[in-house]
């Protein structure tokens, strides 16, 4: 009997021309709408319909979601912090690198909170809202200047991670680092064991990312049963503005920035940056995106050795969100509400709590403790921070997906001016990081060919 040839070959796969079936594969960017819609249908119908048991599940859903992320934390931002620290050592330039990544942070920073500045005097969110001080109440931590100077050196090496402070695991692992800088030979132990810790969480991390589409369901679905169109509607304005801000930075001033201080096709940007944004928006967490965040912009061009130092810093620390818009628009709308008026001097508070104290936010859910440190360096009401927690996880999503978009354009921006970026590799960036994480060993010979690699010092 003659073999059927369209069965499989010597190497196990379909030789058929048409007669097999194939299953599809449906694009990550795919499943995260389809989540989305899932999400808002099924909390409309557990909050019209009073479906107790489809609001639990979708409440269980995105905590399981959640928590798989942050449970990665801790370790991911002390082990990415410190390689990426010690991997500056293979980068010509790296003190230079380092500052103007830093001033890069500062200046859009800056730009970002005066447009939330700018559109709150406009559109007074706090107006017509029907809320009184005393819907207010004070939240269960806050930030102050001394807890931010004095909180960042931990009492004990393990606190900080069982307690999730990452400006303290971050503190850890900028001394670790250096000192494995100095100690030269010497650490390459414990750098080889950091380094394959770190692929190690990365991988782990990969997967929990693969559930964003399911955590989308539950995240979005639960928002809408609990707090409703109702809730939305009472806090429009603020919640237009928090998204218009968001918006005109990331599509307004990011893709300026890049058309005339990079000089790279801004549309080129959010082609190769988008899975990483549209996770963002999902995840509401800098860090858990992190993994994504430094593909795409390793495939956007940026050299993995300088991109391994600015994405993990940038995730801890650049929150043009998070630390710049929000808490503007956050302070005038709270300065309504309880009857303070606002002055110059105030508004130029706000802009450098917001550019030197972003670092408060670290990169988790949520910018409670970068909103009570603005209101306790104005000298408003912290129970105004009350008035914002149940619209909090709805604007989340957009300050976060900001937050990253921004992390990953001033890798672009630095590696641009210094003439490092493969502009070939930018302008062909184009496929989803996640549709499938290439191993590490996949991933040595593309870097070890790439024309534009940084020249490790002899």
């Amino acid at each position: 009997m003659s073999a059927n040839p369209a069965t499989t070959t010597e190497t196990g796969k379909p030789s058929g021309s048409g007669t097999g079936f194939r299953i599809p594969t449906v694009p990550f960017w795919a499943q995260i709408v389809t989540g989305l819609v899932l999400g808002v249908l099924l909390g409309w119908l557990a909050r019209s319909q009073d479906i107790d048991w489809l609001y639990t599940t979708l409440d269980q859903i995105g905590h399981i979601f959640v928590q798989l992320l942050k449970l990665a934390v801790a370790p991911l931002v002390f082990f990415a912090i410190l390689v990426s620290i010690t991997n500056l050592r293979k980068v010509n330039n790296a003190a230079r690198l380092a500052t103007r990544t830093l001033l890069w942070f500062m200046i859009t920073s800056l730009i970002a909170v005066a447009i939330g500045l700018a559109i709150g005097l406009v559109t007074n969110p706090g107006a017509g809202t029907g809320l009184t001080p005393k819907d207010g109440a004070k939240p269960e931590s806050s930030g102050s200047w001394l807890d931010f100077l004095t909180g960042i050196i931990p009492t004990d090496v393990i606190t900080p991670f069982t307690e999730l402070n990452v400006l303290q695991i971050v503190f850890m692992a900028a001394v670790a680092g250096i000192a494995a800088l100095q100690l030269g030979e010497k650490a390459k132990p414990i750098l080889a064991l950091s380094e394959s810790i770190l692929a190690l969480l990365q991988k782990a991390l990969w997967w929990v990312i693969r559930l964003a589409p399911l955590g989308t369901v539950g995240l979005i679905g639960y928002a809408i049963a609990d707090y409703g169109w109702d809730l939305i509607g009472k806090y429009a304005t603020f919640t237009a503005d928090v998204y218009i801000g968001c918006a005109l930075v990331m599509f307004g001033v990011y893709p300026l920035l890049l058309a005339t201080v990079a000089k790279v096709s801004p549309l080129q940007f959010f082609k190769g940056a988008w899975p990483a944004i549209q996770l963002a928006f999902v995840s509401r967490s800098s860090v858990g995106t992190m993994p994504v965040t430094q593909k795409v912009t390793e495939r956007l061009g940026v050299p993995k050795e300088y991109a391994s130092f600015a994405v993990p810093f940038g995730a801890t620390t650049k929150m043009d969100g998070c630390a710049a818009i929000y808490p503007a628009l956050a302070a005038i709308f709270i300065a309504q509400i309880f009857d303070v008026q606002l002055g110059i001097g105030d508004y130029l508070l706000i802009a450098f709590v917001s550019v030197i104290g972003s670092a408060a936010t670290a990169g988790l859910t949520g910018a409670t403790v970068m909103l009570t440190l603005t209101l306790s360096t104005l000298g408003l009401p912290l129970e105004g921070v009350g008035l914002l927690l149940a619209i909090d996880p709805i604007l989340d999503m957009m300050r976060t997906a900001t937050n990253v978009a921004g992390q990953a354009l001033v890798p672009v921006i630095v590696a641009s001016r210094e003439k490092i970026l493969d502009l070939d590799a930018y302008n062909s960036a184009s496929a989803s990081p996640v549709d499938g994480y290439p191993d590490a060993d996949a991933e040595a010979p593309a870097d070890a060919d790439r024309k534009d690699a940084v020249p490790v010092p002899a």
